[in-house]
């Protein structure tokens, strides 16, 4: 499949399933149906072409498969054959030629979001059905087995269809409980975006891309939510510099030396003027203090410039707010640029036994990087390489290759 087709085909998917769901209310089903008519098209588009309504297509092969799903159950449970069959025909009719173009994207997000699952099975399901996440991508953001992921998604799907939930926007109080786990779907779509965990590719702009417009879609509905307000400006200042993050053949550029006139200008003053607007309302959150710390690189024109004591000190205060052990790791980054390496590496003894991070590249690439900076090459060597192996990215491996190798032909020269 090329890389065009793959590209639509994640475009399209939520939305195919919203329609599905929508027409049938069984959202397992419907999931079901809409990954087999994926596959379908991934296989039968490359060779035949595009159809002229790729969305009115997959929903009418998604639409059969539900049909044939009813069927099985039918002449599983031995009813009466004839009358049932022809309820079936009439429930479960293939889609029409001209679907409507209607977006249920958004409410297809609540869905998943529903206060039957726990957070983390929410987040896990929206993420494989709003997002297009493969279940290892989102057992990597979890830092968990891909196995005990995909039994969370499982059973996330069985019990969102025994609350029997309604495909419809929830109320003002169902929609404040769902707001949390919603918005941390959507900062995991973007990362995966950003900086995605597997394969050739150091970014996904399709998945950035939608979880900005899906944030945008959040955002006008709670015009008045900080943390939404938040989030919307913490991609907006980190996508701005996604054009300088890599070089013509894909290789990984590290922010200190980027060339900062790539940056998108437009979305940087769009980020800071709704951090500085939503800062300055009080309550404060955990994704306005990372958009924040996003607008003191931003708005650095040079690297020295960069407000480094800021930073910690927004670090700091993400620490007594969540144990994420992505948050320690940048906090000890800011701390070596701030009272130097040492700090930092003593910083990062406290997560040496953080299972979380037992097979996680960051920790041993923050490491290396520190040791770097300490002037500790064999250590910084082995960590490199330890993180290239833990890696399942190729350009974040050929990065980390390349550090370690170049600081042992600098030892050696």
């Amino acid at each position: 499949m090329t890389p065009t087709h793959e590209h639509l085909l994640r475009e399209m998917a939520p939305q195919v399933l919203g329609a599905v769901v929508r027409r049938y209310g069984d959202f397992s089903a419907a999931e079901d149906a809409v990954q087999e008519a994926l596959l379908v098209a991934s296989q039968q588009w490359p060779r035949e072409g595009v159809p002229d309504n790729p969305r009115a297509w997959l929903i009418q092969v998604a639409a059969r498969r539900v049909t044939d799903q009813l069927r099985t159950e039918i002449a599983r449970r031995k009813r009466e054959t004839a009358l049932v069959v022809e309820t079936a025909d009439q429930q479960v009719a293939p889609a029409p030629d001209h679907e409507p173009e209607k977006d249920d994207t958004l409410l297809l997000l609540f869905m998943c979001c529903h206060p039957a699952l726990t957070r983390a099975s929410a987040i896990a399901l929206t993420l494989r059905a709003v997002g297009g996440l493969t279940t290892g991508e989102i057992a990597h953001a979890f830092l968990v087995p891909e196995a005990t992921m995909a039994q969370r998604i499982s059973r996330a799907k069985q019990l969102i269809k025994k609350a029997g939930a309604r495909f419809q926007m929830p109320s003002l109080s169902e929609r404040d409980e769902r707001l949390e786990a919603v918005l941390h779907v959507l900062y995991l779509i973007f990362n995966e975006g950003y900086a995605s965990s597997s394969g050739d590719s150091l970014q996904r702009v399709d998945l950035s891309s939608e979880a900005i417009r899906l944030t945008r879609s959040v955002y006008h509905l709670l015009p008045d939510d900080g943390e939404v307000a938040g989030l919307l400006a913490l991609m907006l200042l980190t996508d701005a510099r996604r054009a300088a993050r890599s070089g013509p053949d894909g290789e990984i550029i590290p922010l200190d030396e980027q060339d900062r006139s790539l940056w998108d200008q437009q979305a940087i003053v769009e980020g800071v003027e709704l951090i500085s607007k939503t800062l300055a309302q009080g309550a404060v959150g955990a994704y306005q203090l990372q958009a924040a710390i996003a607008a003191c690189h931003d708005e650095a024109a040079h690297v020295d410039e960069t407000d480094w004591p800021q930073i910690m000190a927004l670090y700091g205060l993400l620490k007594r707010m969540s144990d994420n052990p992505m948050v320690a790791l940048n906090h000890a980054v800011a701390a070596a640029m701030v009272h130097g390496p040492a700090a930092g590496l003593e910083l990062l003894k406290g997560l040496d036994d953080d299972a979380r991070l037992a097979e996680h590249h960051r920790l041993p690439a923050v490491r290396g990087h520190l040791l770097e900076k300490a002037g500790d090459v064999p250590r910084a060597i082995e960590q490199y390489r330890l993180a290239a192996r833990r890696t399942s990215s190729t350009p974040e491996r050929n990065y980390l290759l390349m550090k370690a190798a170049r600081l042992k032909e600098r030892s050696q020269s």
